[in-house]
């Protein structure tokens, strides 16, 4: 593993290190400790431009490998991943504010995944389509679409850029990343693992940097695709930009207003652990944390009581301490948009219940008073699809616990009245409102007694509605980084159509 110890540290474009033309830079900060990490190059257009060229340049080379052999490449980075995960998953917390438990995981999803795109280099790939002429082949092939843009997030800030190009690569396409500027060391890290590969020049590039760059990336006209990972302000303007230009892709994975809807038919325990770990896990900075509870009146105050007893004790402190539950936010920017929905909530709601906000001087662990520390915030309100905060996301541990009555279709109609739609959660023992969840609520990732966190790699991940234009991980963002095309082969020396169609030629002397 080389080891650059010089800062700040740089972009990294066809196969080089490189400052760039701006004299900029940007500091990674603990979260935890407000500690600086280390001094990073500001990206600008021109990088951008320099990397998506020098992609372009590289692309029919890489084209031309086997899956096999592309593979190959990845197959180095899995076992760096697994053989240096505790140290990488230090780096996660130390960069993000994940507790440590979480840091890992981060890194263990990230070779899974890994594992899953190397592997399936193997894998059959196409299809055979029977024909109805019985003297054609027909079949579908697919075929790299050139270079891919990946815009990632700081939440999952290994396991995720890993989602996007892993799968990207191995399809045979070049790779212009931006790592989100809350966790650029982790970006740097990555970029190190991909130049010890040897892996071809320009195939995997690295611009560190803001929203321009990646901005850059998506307006560049030789990016072919662009997967995005964030927020759903951004991804809208990205699916917006790029759905009018003909022949490039976006598949965007944004937020969501997730919710669990709760049973009078839930088993108590499996309601209440669902719950919290939806709400509370990664501090709320999850794309899928659960910000809206939706609870059976004949249910209610039972869940209500045990809920709120275990947000007013959840261990919030030192992330790198195992018996933490809750870390800090990740920057600056989320204190301050949870703390105003927190603020709009105390208006617009019946009753605050729980209020952490501010934790006690207690609770800050020693050596960590200029972290950034927000504690659970839990609220109680009748149903009002009109009240903004239980409609817009926080994006934190932020949650609503509304009461509904009736049968199972008014919790999920109150579920599905958002407009988002990523992932949700049903907690009952019945199998009957299991199934109509399961077909009703409006979501991408739907879930029964478990938290509404916690995807597997296999399967895909993504949203609708809002949240949502397509699904830029394992298998299904292979629709988004390959081209098919439907091959039909005639083994006889007539030519015959389909559909009846004549394939005789007449002229003027028949």
């Amino acid at each position: 593993m080389s080891q650059r110890i010089a800062e700040p540290y740089e972009h990294y474009i066809g196969g080089e290190w490189t400052a760039g033309e701006s004299e900029e830079t940007f500091e990674s900060a603990n979260p935890a400790t407000g500690e600086t990490l280390g001094q990073f190059q500001r990206g600008t257009d021109r990088e951008v431009e320099r990397a998506v060229a020098t992609a372009e340049e590289a692309a029919a080379e890489w084209r031309a490998l086997s899956y096999t052999d592309r593979a190959e490449y990845l197959w180095e980075i899995y076992h760096e991943l697994r053989d240096r995960t505790d140290e990488l998953g230090e780096i996660v917390t130390k960069e993000c504010g994940k507790e440590i438990a979480e840091g890992r995981a981060d890194v263990v999803e990230a070779y899974h995944m890994v594992e899953w795109a190397a592997g399936n280099a193997r894998h059959p790939h196409g299809d055979v389509v029977p024909s109805e002429i019985a003297a054609k082949d027909a079949s579908m092939r697919r075929k790299p679409r050139g270079v891919v843009g990946c815009i990632t997030p700081w939440n999952f800030p290994v396991a995720i850029p890993f989602w996007h190009m892993a799968v990207s690569l191995v399809e045979g396409n070049t790779v212009v990343w931006k790592p989100a500027e809350q966790t650029p060391w982790c970006g740097q890290i990555i970029a190190e693992m991909f130049e010890d590969t040897g892996i071809p020049e320009g195939v995997f590039n690295m611009v560190q940097g803001y929203g321009d760059a990646g901005e850059a990336i998506v307006d560049s006209p030789d990016v072919d695709t662009v997967l995005f990972t964030g927020s759903a302000e951004v991804g809208h303007e990205i699916a917006g930009e790029i759905g009018g230009e003909a022949g490039k892709l976006a598949a965007c994975e944004m937020g969501g207003k997730n919710g669990i809807v709760i049973s009078e038919e839930a088993d108590m325990d499996i309601a209440v652990h669902s719950a919290v770990m939806s709400s509370f896990k990664t501090t709320g900075q999850r794309c899928v944390s659960a910000e809206r509870l939706i609870v059976h009146e004949d249910i209610y105050e039972e869940f209500k009581d045990r809920f709120v007893e275990i947000a007013e004790e959840v261990s919030v402190g030192d992330p790198f301490e195992e018996d933490t539950f809750m870390g800090p936010l990740a920057d600056a920017d989320q204190v301050e948009k949870v703390r105003g929905y927190n603020d709009l909530a105390r208006e617009e709601s019946d009753e605050v219940l729980v209020d952490r906000e501010e934790l006690s001087e207690e609770e800050i662990p020693a050596g960590h008073e200029d972290g950034l520390w927000v504690g659970p915030f839990v609220y109680e309100t009748e149903y009002d699809s009109e009240m903004r905060s239980t409609q817009e996301e926080a994006f934190g541990p932020h949650v609503a616990l509304i009461p509904y009555s009736g049968e199972i279709e008014a919790g999920i109609a109150i579920h599905n009245d958002t407009d988002y739609g990523l992932a949700g959660a049903i907690v009952s023992e019945d199998y009957r409102q299991i199934n109509q969840f399961r077909d009703h609520a409006e979501v991408g990732l739907a879930y029964a007694n478990l938290p509404c966190i916690g995807a597997e790699i296999q399967l895909p991940f993504g949203g609708v509605k809002a949240s949502g234009n397509g699904y830029p991980s394992a298998r299904e963002v292979i629709e988004a980084v390959t081209e098919r095309t439907a091959w039909t082969l005639n083994n006889s020396k007539d030519i015959q159509m389909a559909q009846g169609l004549s394939a005789d030629i007449t002229t003027n002397e028949d």
